[in-house]
């Protein structure tokens, strides 16, 4: 039998762990894999052990990073121990960009010689570029999920960085029509830091568009694991709301009539599925006082990231706490022009994607991961 390549691989959520699922079963189909790290029910459907469970991880903003910050000192010094102890050809962390980094360091620090790779590009390109050239010592590759990344990184004197692309192009195909009602999709994130701060907004529209022509109910897609916690904040909602999982998000996608999401991954998901949508972000006040500094507004969504223009509309707030003005969502509902505008630039989206930029065209995620391995493992791969 072939020798396995041994590939530690770490996700920090829900986002990465579909990534890391992804990338392994792709390596599989070249050579075996033998795992070890940290992910969720999806690297785990793919045969990973995970070292502690992915919500240790799950953190979004400095308050709740502050609140967790002894759990997670202490996982960086277990990853790091466990990639120093199991010397893998391979390691490939996810996002999770402040945890990412510690591991590295510690990793780096510790002498130890082994390529490691960051999946998904730190937003050099919107704040801190400064942090592009302190990544050159720690990964010795970025795989970027947005087409302009590689050259933003390469401008900034980062880390080598190519553009795979993300598959949710390949596993979100677009749906055949746009219905002219449906439930509203409200996606709250998968943190605990994003639900505490977000459930209040999915709330309120709820209340407001409860009797609307167009919105035939709520739906929220989630995971298994956030089902008890999620059943006992809805059921005194103002009307019902169907909590989904499973094989039932695809139903519940394919007959929506909009979506109000949480900035994220699932943005790209929903642009490339078809899905009209909001997005709105409720800042932390240490992401808040960032933005200040900034001096500029920060596009959040990533189908107008993409593109380089505000195709989705944005909800930006510094608190949970509302009144929240929902104007965006009822003139996508509202506007008939709203709707095939949005449906028109995701196809420019899905096209960019599927490309990539003349500077940086598409590359074979697997080839990238490959191009670090021992020479011995790729002979007849």
């Amino acid at each position: 039998m072939a020798e396995p390549l041994r590939l530690f691989i770490l996700a920090g959520e829900a986002s990465g762990d579909r990534l890391g699922a992804d990338l392994v079963r792709r390596l599989g189909q070249r050579l075996p894999v033998q795992l070890s790290g940290v992910g969720g029910a999806e690297l785990e459907a793919e045969g990973l052990a995970s070292m502690f469970p992915m919500s240790d991880l799950a953190v979004m903003g400095w308050s709740d990073v502050l609140r967790r910050l002894p759990l997670l000192l202490w996982r960086v010094r277990q990853v790091a121990r466990a990639i120093v102890r199991l010397r893998p050809d391979i390691v490939v962390l996810i996002d999770s960009q402040v945890f990412s980094k510690a591991v590295a360091h510690r990793v780096r620090r510790a002498g130890v010689v082994v390529p490691t790779i960051l999946y998904v590009a730190p937003t050099v390109w919107a704040w801190r570029p400064e942090r592009a050239p302190a990544l050159r010592p720690l990964f010795d590759e970025v795989l970027a999920i947005l087409p302009f990344e590689p050259a933003a990184m390469a401008g900034l004197d980062g880390p080598p960085t190519h553009f795979v692309g993300h598959p949710a192009v390949a596993r979100f195909p677009g749906r055949p029509a746009q219905p002219e009602r449906g439930p509203l999709l409200l996606l709250p994130g998968s943190r605990r830091g994003e639900l505490r701060r977000h459930l209040p907004l999915m709330r309120a529209a709820v209340q407001q568009f409860r009797d609307h022509p167009r919105v035939t109910g709520f739906a929220i897609p989630t995971l298994e694991h956030l089902l008890p916690s999620l059943r006992r904040e809805v059921a005194h909602w103002p009307a019902p709301v169907t909590l989904v999982t499973g094989e039932e998000r695809r139903s519940a996608w394919d007959a929506a009539i909009a979506a109000f999401a949480v900035s994220g991954t699932v943005t790209l998901e929903l642009a490339m599925t078809g899905i009209p949508m909001v997005v709105a972000y409720v800042a932390d006040p240490h992401q808040a006082r960032q933005y200040d500094k900034l001096g500029r507004k920060v596009t959040l969504a990533l189908p107008s990231i993409i593109r380089g223009s505000n195709v989705v509309p944005e909800l930006q707030l510094r608190s949970s706490a509302g009144p929240f003005d929902l104007s965006a969502l009822s003139a996508l509902l509202d506007d008939p022009a709203a709707i095939p505008a949005q449906l028109a630039a995701f196809a420019e989206v899905r096209a960019l994607m599927q490309k990539g930029a003349p500077e940086a065209p598409l590359a074979d995620v697997v080839d990238r991961v490959l191009a670090h391995a021992p020479q011995r493992l790729l002979i007849g791969s």
